[in-house]
């Protein structure tokens, strides 16, 4: 499955057409839209934007716990198991679980590992937590197994928005070893090659985001 990720900070109408454009034209499964640090843009706003240009549905990837919205198809439940931050494992979630439980929401438990990926991205600023080591495969396969054995629906790997360097393959394959649930990957993207190499080493959903931003028809 592919998805392109929107930050609702850049959703101009102009990009919003021409991503939902090029998003059918590539069979684009799913939307995802938030980002770990919103400034001027509106997440309802984008994602009524998006129901109103396509009928592909969209999940919510939240960056706090006010980015939540009925507007939606689905929200993923974030625990930032790559931590060692309390708040990103379960103190932002419980501010947001009596909101999510009031929502229409699809809400898929997901196990949120952050990757080493070349340069310090928003999300480890923002989260205060270092990534899984690049090379540390290992590590990343156990804390995924970990967080299957916790009961989530999904793994995401996240190299983070703007990473120099995507998650490697030999990550991408050790982990889908270990794991039964679906792997989704994400960051530094930004190529055919990559796109192939996260599926061909297991990936099952890949995540487009800043490569789209620089070029709609890079893909």
């Amino acid at each position: 499955m592919l998805a392109f990720l929107v930050d609702p900070d850049k959703a101009e109408d102009s990009y919003i057409h021409s991503l939902c454009k090029k998003a059918e034209e590539l069979k684009v499964d799913l939307f995802l839209v938030g980002g770990s640090l919103l400034t001027s843009g509106d997440l309802e706003d984008c994602i009524v934007k998006l129901k109103s240009a396509s009928d592909i549905p969209v999940i919510i990837f939240p960056g706090s716990p006010s980015q939540i919205s009925n507007k939606a198809d689905a929200i993923l439940f974030l625990s930032l198991l790559s931590s060692r931050n309390p708040e990103m494992l379960i103190g932002q979630q419980l501010v947001a679980a009596p909101y999510l439980k009031k929502s229409n929401l699809e809400v898929i438990g997901t196990a949120y590992l952050l990757i080493e990926g070349g340069k310090q991205t928003t999300a480890s600023y923002i989260s205060n937590s270092n990534p899984i080591p690049a090379d540390k495969a290992d590590i990343a396969a156990y804390t995924a197994l970990a967080g299957q054995f916790m009961g989530m629906s999904i793994v995401y790997l996240d190299a983070g928005s703007g990473a120099s360097k995507a998650v490697s393959a030999e990550m991408i394959k050790e982990v889908k070893e270990q794991i039964d649930i679906p792997l989704v990957v994400g960051g530094g993207i930004d190529s055919k090659e990559k796109l192939n190499a996260a599926y061909e080493a297991g990936a099952d959903l890949v995540v487009i985001g800043n490569a789209l931003e620089k070029d709609a028809n890079i893909f």
